[in-house]
């Protein structure tokens, strides 16, 4: 059914309420510390405030595969920022990353601490700080690049678009729900071409462009964002299916999945890492164990 009643926004929008539905108690239309709260340091030079959103699991999908590469400088902390609790919004966090949105890090293998927020931005600087998963130059950095800069434009409609509406938004309402189906499904076209004629997304090596994609759209297709893989017909991508499943096979990708993860089957939470050995010792379902 249609919508059956129509908004007419007035001369000045005013933030009067919560806007209802998941979330709704975190929205607010100013930035800015609303708490004070110093964030925690470990022994590594890289220090990572995240959770195991899509977003999330971008850097720690990264940060596993150089240390599989055996990059021992990519050792870090992850320490878990919960955003139901408003943990972003504290001043520690705020003061890495202004927009309080995870993920941020702090790199703090030079003399003077570096901050690094917005998860393209993270994903970039590892890979030039380890000269891994992208081109030094030429036109395949270019192409890694343009779909890195795909997933940043691309994804808000998805998550802030279609994965509202479709699962957060306190009513259903046929219009945005059309309307950011249209476009994911679109967006899952534009990856099926081209996943058609070569194995990852920027051509025959696998990249950052891959790690920024997946979490959103592979996971998709594997149904774990919204429980919309039937709405959308997810299996009718057949190509995207074969890359979201090679890359989920992946071991760095299934540990990455796990950091900062504080939902789901217990021994796929994995809070806080500061290890590897943490994958074996730390999980939620051992804590508890312990516990007990």
């Amino acid at each position: 059914m249609s919508d059956t009643s129509t908004y007419t926004p007035p001369k000045v929008w005013t933030w009067d309420s919560e806007s209802g539905g998941r979330f709704a108690s975190i929205n607010r239309p100013i930035a800015g510390a609303t708490h004070d709260k110093d964030l925690p340091v470990g022994k590594h030079p890289l220090q990572l405030y995240s959770l195991a959103t899509p977003n999330g699991v971008k850097v720690t999908v990264m940060l596993e595969e150089l240390l599989a590469l055996g990059h021992d400088g990519a050792e870090y902390d992850a320490w878990l920022i919960n955003i139901g609790e408003g943990d972003q919004f504290g001043s520690g966090f705020v003061e890495i990353n202004p927009n309080s949105k995870i993920p941020a890090l702090l790199d703090r293998s030079g003399d003077k601490p570096v901050r690094v927020f917005e998860s393209g931005s993270i994903l970039f600087h590892l890979a030039e700080k380890f000269g891994a998963f992208l081109p030094k130059s030429g036109p395949e950095r270019t192409e890694v690049m343009n779909w890195l800069f795909w997933q940043m434009g691309s994804a808000p409609y998805l998550g802030g678009g279609f994965g509202h509406f479709y699962a957060y938004a306190p009513e259903k309402w046929e219009y945005p729900i059309n309307r950011f189906a249209m476009e994911t499904k679109r967006q899952l076209d534009v990856l099926d071409r081209e996943l058609a004629h070569k194995p990852f997304i920027a051509g025959d090596d696998y990249s950052i462009a891959d790690m920024a994609i997946w979490p959103w759209y592979g996971q998709l297709v594997l149904g774990r964002l919204y429980d919309a893989a039937e709405f959308l017909d997810v299996e009718s991508y057949t190509n995207v299916m074969r890359w979201a499943k090679e890359i989920d096979a992946r071991p760095a990708v299934q540990r990455g999945r796990m950091v900062n993860r504080a939902f789901g089957e217990p021994h796929t939470q994995l809070r806080e890492r500061h290890d590897a050995s943490d994958f074996e010792t730390r999980t939620q379902d051992k804590l508890e164990q312990a516990a007990e």
